[in-house]
């Protein structure tokens, strides 16, 4: 199994099912790889087509191989809403070592709902055997 880190650039989402009746979504993303977590910043006022360009890092060294991006919409006095999530394999970016900007569908209670676009890179960790 690799080890290294995986390097997430969040791009953008668009087609997002608006959750707000009055104003515009203000969406952001949960990135989770294992017990990892990342939180991208809030795309204030980004409605169905937010744009992040952020950058995130994550330590690979077991097999999981699976990216999970929740996309929700900041609310101020309610609990934020559930936009969908996109669940991405990462076998391929371990094996290439890395995927050029790529939309992923948004999925919610098994339904599309949009895709979030995103690049991925993996860096393996290289072990050096000192006994030489």
């Amino acid at each position: 199994m690799p080890r290294g880190t995986l390097e997430v650039i969040l791009v953008s989402a668009k087609g997002l099912k608006d959750a707000d009746f009055l104003k515009k979504m203000d969406p952001y993303v949960i990135l989770t790889y294992r017990a990892q977590e990342n939180r991208s910043s809030v795309a204030r006022g980004g409605g169905s087509n937010p744009r992040w360009n952020e950058s995130f890092l994550f330590t690979v060294s077991d097999n999981v191989a699976e990216l999970n991006l929740r996309i929700m919409d900041k609310d101020t006095f309610t609990r934020d809403d559930f936009l969908g999530e996109a669940r991405i394999p990462l076998e391929p970016v371990f094996a290439a070592g890395s995927i050029q900007e790529t939309s992923y569908n948004v999925v919610k209670n098994q339904n599309y709902c949009g895709e979030i676009k995103v690049a991925l890179t993996f860096n393996p960790e290289f072990l050096y055997d000192t006994t030489i």
